[in-house]
């Protein structure tokens, strides 16, 4: 199925054999400490830099049904943040995956984001588009 949107997200979850819960790991674009000048500059001009985790939560798709109502409670939490990673994990025998089982997920998938290995998870910006990072 070709998302194209956080609707899409949330129909294609939703369609599912199994009950589904959606991993969130937000983050924010940063400079490192060691950056060049022409990093400097690159990053000024909204490019480059690193993805740093800042913020990850689990949903169940009927918890957070709109785009815009995800960015609001984040925004409750007072951190900034640049872009969303999500996917999802799916539950067993008609019940969706628990909160325990998200934790270790998100933890696996906070790694994978610190590593760079971004290629299995959605990218959303803050107005919802679907990012795809190179």
């Amino acid at each position: 199925m070709n998302i194209a949107s956080y609707a899409d997200l949330i129909s294609a979850a939703c369609a599912q054999a199994e009950p589904q819960r959606l991993l969130f790991v937000f983050v924010r674009a940063e400079l490192p400490d060691d950056a060049t000048a022409a990093q400097k500059t690159e990053f000024a001009a909204g490019e480059g830099g690193a993805l740093a985790p800042v913020l990850c939560i689990d949903k169940l798709p009927a918890e957070q049904p709109s785009f815009e109502g995800l960015v609001l409670e984040s925004q409750s939490t007072g951190i900034d943040w640049h872009l969303v990673f999500v996917t999802s994990m799916s539950g067993r025998a008609g019940i969706a995956p628990g909160g325990d089982e998200a934790d270790q997920a998100l933890k696996m998938m906070v790694e994978s984001v610190k590593q760079g290995s971004i290629g299995n998870f959605l990218a959303f910006d803050r107005s919802g588009t679907v990012v795809s990072l190179a």
